[in-house]
């Protein structure tokens, strides 16, 4: 797979002048550090060979660890790479619940990995907590979340367990019998925001929490601040060039995803092309809904007429059927809703990604086929 990688680094790279410089590097979809510290170095030499990459201390360059693949020697080696940020997938202490999904991590030896990543110089660092697991209750959460705020990660992601066993086959290990009701879920995720903030977090919104000196919060206060498919960045108008399987790239107006098995991918590869499966070209109202749910997802409001008289449109009759839909949100206390825009609830941004989708004409495509 690694030689596979290689050659879609080389054949993407023919494709960028030397001139542009990469800002951000993630290194995610899975848990990269099951590479030994040998491929890292090779993989990274490769890219760098490939690519224009930003050294500054600017740059943004982050990495996924499994806590369970990692001790303080490979997490100085990421540094050594040029990582400054570094994502840490806990989930959840509670060893029950660990147990229940595989994922059997003492606190110790993540404190010790923490305490390692200070030590090394990176820059912020960032906690994967999920909340629905197996045998997860509120009591439970609330020691790990305890826990967690003890160590004070810079940032924090805290998601919402999707059971999906036909799709993934991990999941067919997990008894649903055992998942929280969606009520006791809807309880965690309360309790969650309730104790970060209290704590000093700031909810950035769709799951994702920073300390006030953070730049996500910076970039909510100043205006800066956006969301793509991998979440919220301060980064605007970057093409993003993703590798290996599944990735997503998104260069212009253009999305193109690679093939999502590995065997497809290989063999594309090996045929001399590039890996790509399937893409979009993003067309003038594509660009008109992504400008209102980013506004949506990242400042919870919107004013019609600003909006409006931005890109020269009429807002209130380009999305007169999304207003009306909006209308029994505002009922639900979701949103407030008038003739000048919309503002979301506190309320409501428990539920952010459910008011966005009314502006996804997708959705509607999906739903009527």
């Amino acid at each position: 797979y690694i030689e596979m990688l290689y050659r879609e680094i080389e054949m993407q790279s023919e494709l960028f002048d030397r001139d542009r410089k990469i800002e951000q590097l993630h290194f995610g979809g899975g848990t990269p550090t099951y590479l030994d510290n040998g491929q890292l170095s090779e993989l990274l030499t490769r890219l760098r060979g490939a690519f224009n990459f930003d050294d500054s201390e600017e740059r943004e360059f982050s990495i996924e660890v499994d806590p369970r693949t990692v001790d303080g020697d490979g997490i100085r080696h990421l540094a050594s790479l040029g990582f400054n940020r570094l994502s840490l997938g806990i989930q959840d202490f509670d060893r029950d619940v660990q147990a229940a999904v595989n994922r059997m991590q003492s606190v110790d030896e993540v404190r010790g990995l923490v305490a390692s990543a200070i030590d090394a110089g990176f820059g912020s660092i960032s906690f994967d907590l999920i909340y629905g697991l197996p045998h997860q209750t509120v009591d439970s959460f609330d020691t790990t979340l305890d826990l967690v705020i003890d160590m004070k990660p810079d940032r924090l992601a805290v998601y919402n367990y999707a059971h999906l066993p036909q799709r993934f086959k991990g999941q067919r290990m997990i008894n649903a019998d055992d998942i929280p009701l969606p009520e006791t879920k809807l309880e965690l995720l309360h309790r969650t925001i309730d104790k970060l903030c209290d704590a000093g977090y700031v909810y950035v919104g769709m799951d994702h929490f920073a300390l006030p000196e953070d730049e996500l919060v910076r970039a909510r206060q100043d205006g800066t601040l956006q969301r793509n498919f991998q979440g919220y960045s301060t980064h605007r108008q970057c093409d993003l060039v993703s590798l290996g399987v599944s990735g997503i790239s998104n260069i212009g107006n253009m999305f193109a995803q690679n093939s999502v098995t590995t065997m497809e991918y290989e063999s594309i590869i090996e045929s001399g092309e590039l890996p790509i499966r399937k893409g979009l070209v993003v067309d003038e109202d594509d660009q008109l809904r992504a400008g209102v749910i980013q506004a949506l997802m990242c400042y919870d409001s919107l004013s019609f007429d600003d909006y409006g008289a931005q890109h020269d449109i009429d807002f209130r009759d380009y999305f007169a059927n999304e207003i009306e839909r909006l209308a029994p949100l505002q009922k639900d206390g979701l949103i407030e809703l008038d003739e000048s825009g919309v503002v979301i609830t506190q309320k409501g941004r428990l539920l952010l990604r459910s008011i966005a989708m009314v502006f996804d004409r997708y959705i509607d495509q999906a739903e009527n086929d």
